[in-house]
């Protein structure tokens, strides 16, 4: 009897011993994540020189840390994207000069969506990204008034499929924003193309350069219209049970997908990668809301002057900060893959 004692003993020291090296372990990533992210915003955020400058722009707005996160995403992708382009012009691979206008053009988008373009922009005035306000909020389209209307009233949907539905409408209402900045910065580019006279090798290579924003207005055309046929029909009809995706944007990228020119195989593969994808998004998006409490907290504890509670706060706070940062990046990354290829797909279906 003593030997069973003394094996059960012996194991319950050992998960005890393994329980405390787990949470040590996890308290250690947490503290090394804040730690290299102190580190890296005393060296400068970015590599970018301009993107520093947004970064420290941005600072001075009244932005929810959520939001901040999110800005914080999309300057990674296009430091990444930018330092991509510096090796290419280094080999002498980008002669028309596309990327780079491409990437003056992306920067723009991110300077419009986050109200640093010098012109007022209602989607920030509310500074909490989490909270639905279904009610409070507008779509700025009729044609999506009329329809979230209907659905409200239709007696169709639960709460948790309006709120899953109002997701939707409120991704929809962004990709027109997107579509619209696009269309702006492309009119004044073929404004100022219109005024040249003579023809010459350059002006070729402005044609070849709006010829491709042409192209990307066209696919971002499509996506919209793709996706208000989607909610015209969830709308009237409501949801399918049967339907795999939830999230927006891979509902997005699978209606898309569909249209391009996979085969049987490729398809099967993507909808696969599509189920990793939307669990990502929800990790992020548990992050998002974890970091949106935290912060809330952390502006309590300040006026309570208790600076052992006040660190502590401060210190989760920073971790959630920089999981939400990395995710974010790791989500918009994963996205962007994913949309070059069905773009690569929808390319050769038109050939």
């Amino acid at each position: 009897m003593a030997a069973p004692r003394a094996l059960a003993a012996l194991g319950a020291a050992l998960l005890l011993a393994a329980g405390i090296h787990a949470s040590k372990y996890s308290r250690e990533a947490n503290e090394g994540l804040a730690a290299a992210g102190a580190k890296r915003r005393e060296a400068g955020e970015f590599r970018v020189v301009k993107l520093n400058q947004v970064w420290e722009k941005a600072q001075r707005l009244h932005l929810s840390a959520v939001k901040l996160a999110e800005l914080h995403s999309d300057l990674k992708i296009q430091e990444k994207d930018e330092l991509s382009w510096k090796k290419l012009k280094a080999e002498g691979l980008d002669e028309d000069g596309e990327k780079e206008a491409k990437l003056r053009r992306n920067l723009n988008v991110i300077m419009t969506k986050y109200g640093m373009n010098g012109k007022k922009d209602s989607q920030l005035v509310d500074t909490n990204y989490i909270k639905d306000g279904t009610e409070s909020d507008t779509l700025d389209d009729p044609r999506l008034e009329k329809l979230w209307s209907k659905a409200k009233t239709s007696g169709k949907f639960s709460d948790e499929e309006l709120d899953k539905l109002w997701r939707e409408f409120k991704h929809h209402k962004e990709k027109i924003r997107e579509y619209n900045i696009l269309l702006e910065t492309v009119s004044r580019t073929e404004d100022i193309h219109k005024n040249v006279i003579n023809p010459s090798e350059e002006n070729l290579v402005k044609e070849e350069i709006l010829h491709n924003k042409h192209r990307e207005l066209k696919d971002k055309l499509r996506s919209i219209n793709q996706g208000f046929e989607r909610l015209r029909k969830v709308s009237h009809q409501g949801y399918d049970t049967t339907s795999e995706f939830e999230e927006p944007r891979v509902i997005d990228l699978w209606d898309m997908a569909k249209s391009a020119n996979f085969t049987e195989k490729e398809l099967e593969s993507f909808r696969e990668e599509l189920k990793h994808f939307e669990a990502k998004i929800e990790k992020h998006h548990h992050y998002q809301k974890q970091l949106e409490i935290s912060h809330q907290k952390l502006k309590h504890v300040e006026g309570t002057g208790d600076k052992d509670h006040l660190n502590r706060n401060k210190e989760k706070y920073a971790m959630l900060e920089e999981k939400t940062k990395e995710l974010g990046y790791k989500v918009k990354k994963h996205l962007q893959d994913l949309s070059s290829r069905i773009s690569q797909g929808l390319q050769h279906n038109e050939l």
